[in-house]
């Protein structure tokens, strides 16, 4: 068995592995062709990478321009505890208010806990009136997990 075979996460433990991340790296290819990077807070849904951005952001004017993307969570201080996911593929971007809505407050729920209160769910509204939704629609997966190695480098 080959070492990229020994630490490819299986779709299982991608999935959770996606679901426990903090930060999503985001490429997008600017117009002179040089990469576009940001870290963007995100929520799995529907099995799908999913962000909100500010409609006239960059990222967004390149995706526009062309939808194709390139994300990665990541997580390990140390050779063996690091772990990714890397993904490729297209961007959807998605401006319908109640679906921007509803992934404003996905996010919210997510990084600050429930939204408990018509005050949180109104703030929430009011970040989502400028903003899109991107949705991840992977056509290239990569993963690792060198914590598969059991310390045999």
């Amino acid at each position: 068995m080959s070492r990229r075979d020994q630490i490819r996460m299986t779709d299982a433990e991608v999935q959770a592995y996606l679901e426990s991340g903090r930060d999503l790296q985001v490429a997008s290819i600017g117009a002179d062709g040089a990469p576009h990077l940001v870290t963007m807070w995100y929520v799995v849904r529907d099995g799908a990478l999913t962000f909100w951005t500010y409609a006239k952001s960059q990222k967004v004017v390149n995706l526009r321009r062309d939808p194709r993307i390139s994300v990665l969570v990541s997580s390990g201080a140390t050779y063996e505890e690091l772990r990714g996911v890397s993904i490729q593929g297209t961007a959807e971007i998605v401006d319908d208010p109640e679906a921007v809505l509803d992934c404003g407050l996905a996010i919210y729920e997510r990084y600050w806990g429930p939204v408990t209160s018509d005050l949180e769910r109104d703030g929430v509204r009011a970040m989502g009136a400028k903003r899109v939704v991107i949705v991840v629609r992977p056509e290239t997966v990569v993963s690792w997990d060198h914590g598969k190695l059991a310390g045999a480098y």
